[in-house]
């Protein structure tokens, strides 16, 4: 995740990771191996090898 490496439970989604790190499907932006994603997706499962970038969106300038 955002280039460090990052064990996660098997099964978990994306959805439980953005949650596991105390935000939330509203505030964030997913991309999953170079790809973005929809926050419709981020029920899917975290594959193992998947590079994940997640940038949290910040109000302001």
């Amino acid at each position: 995740m955002n280039g460090k490496p990052r064990s996660v439970a098997d099964g978990a989604t994306i959805s439980d990771l953005v949650a596991e790190l105390g935000l939330t499907n509203r505030n964030v932006v997913v991309e999953r191996n170079g790809e973005p994603l929809e926050r419709t997706r981020f029920d899917r499962a975290i594959g193992d090898g998947d590079r994940l970038e997640i940038v949290r969106a910040v109000p302001g300038g």
